[in-house]
């Protein structure tokens, strides 16, 4: 980043969250580095985890309230098991129900304070799908629908799966919103699947000089493992104050309880996914496969 681009006053500013499942929790952390140090992005999109974290910043969550939901998230936040037949075992009830306790209903995209898109697939096309109107709680089922895990979400006609799948950093989708600097948090690689290569064309976004990449050090963390999503808020925090220590803190943070109030360390992590009656051996907890499987193996 040049030393005239001073990202306070940038009047088009971008914030891309990239994918990455529970390592998502990380860009928690970069929220609030991001409100301590007084840079606003006025378009913020997200890709799968991603576009969980970017939606209930652009709802106007406050960063660290949203740090105390992260630490009660499991996969049962976002998805609920379905024995009925299909190309995923968990449909997206529970996320579109816990969306409208928040809010007390299912927010317009296109109603936010600040401009919002999540980034899907179009399984037929192959191509992202950016959802920057309409329900939210919609649009960002979509973007987190990972093939074989999550149902695709119907949507005007189409079936939709995870952004990951076309961008798992979505920095294309920000500029296509209008900004004019983007800062682009990775917390995985992209999925470059058959059908599906990305990480070439995502990366030629990466090296413009129009945008800033933050990527927290998670090695050790899967995308799969809830057990230790603190550890994770601070990870964001720790590679967003690395990025920005130039910048001073004009919004101090809020105190807060510590680990022993919020028991971390002993948050109990669910199974995973579950699987579809009679597909895992007896004892034997069954492993994501296809792309889950990708993602499980960080």
């Amino acid at each position: 980043m040049a030393e005239t681009d001073d990202l306070r006053y940038m009047p088009r500013l971008g914030l891309a969250l990239g994918g990455g499942g529970a390592l998502g929790a990380a860009h928690v952390g970069v929220l609030q580095v991001l409100h301590e140090r007084g840079i606003v992005p006025s378009i913020i999109t997200g890709t799968s985890a991603g576009s969980i974290a970017g939606g209930a910043y652009a709802l106007g969550i406050d960063p660290y309230d949203l740090a105390d939901r992260v630490l009660h998230w499991s996969w049962t936040t976002f998805g609920r098991w379905t024995p009925r037949p299909g190309l995923g075992v968990l449909t997206a009830d529970a996320l579109i129900e816990g969306l409208e306790k928040v809010t007390g209903g299912d927010p317009q995209i296109e109603d936010l304070p600040t401009r919002f898109a999540a980034v899907a697939t179009d399984v037929n096309t192959r191509a992202a799908v950016v959802l920057d109107h309409g329900s939210l709680s919609l649009a960002v089922a979509a973007s987190i629908a990972v093939p074989g895990v999550f149902r695709p979400v119907q949507h005007q006609g189409r079936h939709l799966l995870d952004g990951g799948l076309v961008q798992n950093l979505p920095l294309e989708a920000c500029f296509g919103l209008g900004a004019e600097h983007v800062i682009g948090v990775r917390i995985q690689p992209e999925w470059d699947f058959r059908g599906f290569e990305s990480s070439v064309s995502v990366h030629e976004w990466e090296i413009r000089s129009d945008v800033t990449v933050i990527e927290p050090r998670l090695v050790g963390h899967t995308a799969w493992d809830v057990r230790d999503l603190s550890t994770l808020v601070q990870l964001g925090r720790e590679a967003a104050e690395a990025e920005f220590e130039d910048y001073p803190i004009i919004n101090e943070p809020p105190a807060h309880p510590t680990a022993e109030d919020h028991h971390i360390g002993r948050i109990i992590a669910p199974e995973p996914p579950p699987a579809a009656p009679g597909t895992e051996a007896e004892g034997e907890p069954q492993r994501p496969h296809g792309i889950a499987g990708f993602l499980h193996r960080r």
